[in-house]
């Protein structure tokens, strides 16, 4: 049950990465709408909580478990994509490779979390 709540969180932390990008390319108001501000974190939260309590339960280290620290980078850089794309992308073209970065990075995480191989760190 633990699997499936964090994938349905995860679903809908991206869902709400993805209409929060939707308005700011048409620079819509709604952005300043207090509940598009709060929700996201407390989602992001959410997730990153039972990610851990997943982790504890299955009794896995990412030191020990390459394809987690590997998926851990992963989120990490998709982080980072998400915050370049909705806060410091200064035109729509950096906005959009942006966005198509942040969702590469969660097709990797979603790649990595199904198969529990690595990619990048293969070779270790």
């Amino acid at each position: 049950m633990l699997k499936h709540l964090h994938m349905t969180v995860a679903a809908i932390s991206i869902l709400l990465f993805t209409f929060r990008f939707a308005l700011t390319l048409v620079n819509s108001e709604k952005l300043t709408l207090k509940w598009l501000k709060i929700t996201p974190h407390i989602v992001d939260t959410l997730l990153l909580g039972l990610g851990i309590a997943l982790s504890i339960k299955l009794a896995l280290n990412p030191a020990e478990q390459l394809w987690l620290a590997e998926k851990l980078f992963a989120v990490l850089a998709y982080i980072f994509t998400g915050y370049y794309t909705l806060k410091l992308a200064r035109n729509r073209t950096m906005q959009i490779i942006g966005f198509l970065g942040a969702i590469g990075w969660v097709m990797l995480i979603v790649r990595i979390a199904i198969s529990k191989e690595t990619v990048f760190l293969a070779g270790l």
